[in-house]
């Protein structure tokens, strides 16, 4: 491998060719500090039209092929839920840094050995959730950590969209890591998580199920130290939704926590649109709401960007900081499965 330098691109590739594959190729093309340098996929015609469309230098016919290149630094995994941890160990033990769509793993076991992985192998894992790496939600973490709003005492935070074509879809499909929890309420549950800093001590939830078996919708309760609580809401049956609200003893922060924005309705050409962000400085119904503003974009790009810039400088404690919550993440959205299918409230472990 080529030497490099903090400003020399990342080399990135691609396991796999799924749609959101093509949406992340497509907004991180441009980057200056990414350079997306192949695709890879078990069928090799499928990974040649993929390079073709994208302009990517090259295909390959395996996962096995891709990671075996010395030229490639990284990888970005957006493989079905079920095939996150097998690939992840697999990239970290060719030595590359790995960037994985959520949700990263299947539980708190499977996390935990994606992360020891990395260590052991001396690369860095992430779990990319676009919204996340927005500017708007570091405003948000922002204010959170100012204290304004004083000491965060509930949240309320939902994501739902219609699944138009289930037939098939592996959303629908519980060996593949499907369902609804997994695939939308990962987003409330790791925003809560962020917000609130640690992990739950217990849940409580129930799931209305599809044919399949997979929950098509979940709702549920979070329960936190110091009598602190989080309630979440998700599905695949309803409108698109996806609002989060934060409730603390000096004042109430409200926002939709888009994975991708824009700074008007019609200023983007994929259709992104503004999200918002507001804050009431207050405990008083008369107080008014003042609109948060931030730098608006691609949440793909902003990830890959960011995900580069911990890489080149080896930024051990963000890697550090990531995987706490990353293991929370996992830990929390498995107990809340358990707790669906139980009846019963679970308790669960803070990261180690």
């Amino acid at each position: 491998m080529p030497a490099t330098t903090q400003n020399t691109p990342l080399t990135l590739g691609i396991l796999g060719c799924a749609n959101i594959a093509k949406q992340f190729v497509r907004d991180v093309a441009a980057s200056p500090s990414v350079r997306i340098a192949a695709v890879a996929s078990r069928d090799i015609a499928k990974a040649a039209e993929f390079a073709r469309t994208f302009s990517l230098p090259r295909h390959l016919g395996s996962y096995e092929a891709l990671l075996a290149d010395p030229a490639i630094e990284a990888v970005y995994i957006p493989l079905p839920n079920s095939l996150h941890a097998e690939w992840a160990i697999k990239a970290a033990q060719a030595g590359k840094h790995v960037l994985c769509e959520k949700p990263l793993a299947l539980g708190r076991a499977q996390a935990q050995s994606m992360f020891e992985a990395a260590r052991q192998n001396g690369v860095l894992l992430f779990e990319a959730y676009p919204y996340a790496f927005q500017p708007q939600f570091a405003e948000l973490l922002s204010l959170l950590r100012s204290g304004v709003i004083g000491e965060i005492r509930a949240i309320q935070a939902c994501f739902g969209f219609t699944l138009l074509t289930p037939a098939g879809n592996i959303r629908m499909q519980p060996e593949m890591g499907g369902g609804a929890l997994l695939d939308a309420g990962s987003y409330p549950v790791s925003l809560v998580r962020r917000a609130m800093g640690e992990a739950p001590i217990k849940v409580i939830a129930e799931s209305v199920r599809a044919e399949t078996g997979v929950d098509i919708s979940t709702v549920a309760t979070l329960f936190f130290t110091h009598g602190r609580v989080a309630q979440i809401s998700c599905g695949m049956n309803v409108a698109n939704h996806r609002r989060a609200t934060i409730i603390g003893t000096q004042g109430t922060i409200d926002t939709e926590y888009l994975n991708h924005t824009a700074d008007a309705p019609g200023d983007n050409p994929y259709g992104y649109l503004p999200s918002q962000l507001r804050i009431r400085r207050g405990i008083a119904q008369n107080v008014p709401f003042e609109e948060i503003h931030a730098t608006s974009g691609s949440g793909f790009l902003f990830a890959a960007e960011a995900f580069a810039k911990t890489v080149r400088e080896r930024d051990v404690a963000a890697f550090e900081a990531a995987a706490a919550a990353s293991i929370d993440i996992a830990e929390t959205l498995e107990a809340l499965a358990r707790s669906a299918a139980s009846g019963a409230a679970v308790p669960l472990h803070p990261a180690d």
